[in-house]
């Protein structure tokens, strides 16, 4: 009789285990906590939106789409990026429909990426940064954001540079800090690449969540940044839909040919009714350009409800993030605070050491508030203890 066994492999991501965000999520679950550690809302969408995505398989889109997305769809990006930006993308040749932003930054990486090129990234950064440059056989080269601040310091990101550096990845609104750039950082890196041939990922899936007047810095307005850039957005994020992962890359022509030959080869294409809809649900842009004041009305309500804690509330610029000081709080690091949270407060947070490689603790944690008002009116009930 033949012996049954599973062959033993080698791991391509040996340093990999279980998320923060479901370690975080299960104990939550299971202490029946008010989960604000998982950055996705917990409200529902816009009507209109379904019933555009109904409209769009009862008028028979229900087949494959063009490798790239529906053309109908690129049109309307690149018009949104046109009317926002100043920035004339190509819709046939310079935009592509991604399943959801993680799976544009991957493809961009494994399009671009060598073994042994070295890949810049700043943090804390999203956890699908480092795995993806790994996964493409690239070098990950860490440079902190200014500890405090979040600031980007340039002289150790040009003190990172060498020949062998192929990119560098940007995030800004930033997650998880809530920091977004400035036009004088931008501009700053613009001077810093020029001389290069570095390419740059730029990770805006935030984009219409800036507050206080701000306006968003995309790579799109720069043209020294766009001529090199990946430009990242997400319609997850921006209509409250993270579950339909679909997103969008504006890049230059060269770049977008190397993309989509990747692209093609690890989703093909994407949803075909609901990208009808989302080019039909942009033709309004109040959606979008309403949502900074939406969730700035969010994050007032969280910080106003947190005023009377010993937490110390860091700046909530953009995004739908609120990193807290727990110095005043406890004793304990970030990530023993954060179960310590979770059971004995009954509010999940996620530590910002998380999204460190070197485990980085500056006792900060990270909230969502992209949260109907009851959910975060209880969280802040259950807060106020501390």
């Amino acid at each position: 009789m033949t012996t049954a066994f599973t062959p033993s492999l080698t791991s391509r991501l040996p340093n990999v285990g279980t998320t923060i965000f479901t370690v975080m999520s299960a104990l939550a679950a299971e202490h029946k906590a008010v989960n604000l550690g998982q950055g996705f809302p917990d409200f529902a969408c816009d009507p209109a939106l379904v019933n555009a995505v109904t409209a769009a398989m009862q008028a028979g889109h229900n087949q494959y789409p063009p490798m790239a997305g529906v053309p109908v769809l690129r049109q309307a990006v690149a018009t949104k990026i046109e009317a926002l930006h100043g920035k004339t993308y190509q819709p046939d040749s310079e935009i592509t429909i991604t399943a959801g932003a993680t799976q544009a930054i991957i493809t961009a990486i494994l399009a671009v990426v060598h073994p042994g090129d070295e890949v810049i990234v700043l943090e804390p950064c999203y956890d699908s940064y480092v795995p993806n440059i790994e996964l493409a056989g690239g070098v990950v080269v860490r440079v902190p954001l200014t500890p405090g601040t979040f600031r980007p310091d340039f002289a150790k990101i040009s003190a990172a540079i060498t020949p062998k550096t192929r990119a560098i990845l940007i995030n800004t609104p930033h997650n998880p800090s809530a920091t977004v750039w400035s036009r004088a950082d931008m501009l700053a890196l613009q001077d810093l690449l020029a001389p290069t041939n570095i390419l740059l990922i730029s990770d805006e899936v935030y984009e219409h969540m800036v507050f206080d007047g701000q306006q968003h810095e995309s790579a799109s307005r720069f043209p020294g940044l766009a001529a090199r850039a990946f430009v990242v957005s997400s319609f997850g994020k921006t209509f409250h839909v993270t579950g339909w992962k679909v997103g969008t890359v504006a890049a230059p022509a060269a770049l977008t040919a190397e993309f989509r030959k990747v692209h093609q080869f690890n989703v093909f294409t994407v949803n075909t009714p609901v990208q009808h809809a989302l080019a039909a649900y942009l033709a309004d842009p109040a959606p979008y350009t309403n949502l900074p004041a939406f969730y700035q009305r969010k994050r007032d309500l969280f910080r106003a409800g947190l005023a009377g804690t010993r937490f110390k509330l860091l700046p909530s610029q953009g995004s739908y993030f609120q990193c807290i000081d727990i110095s005043e709080v406890s004793d304990l690091n970030e990530a023993d605070f954060c179960q310590w949270l979770t059971r004995e407060v009954g509010v999940a947070a996620i530590p910002l050491s998380a999204f460190y490689g070197n485990g980085f603790d500056q006792r900060v944690v990270r909230f969502c508030f992209a949260k109907q008002d009851a959910t975060l009116h209880s969280a802040l009930e259950r807060l106020k203890t501390l």
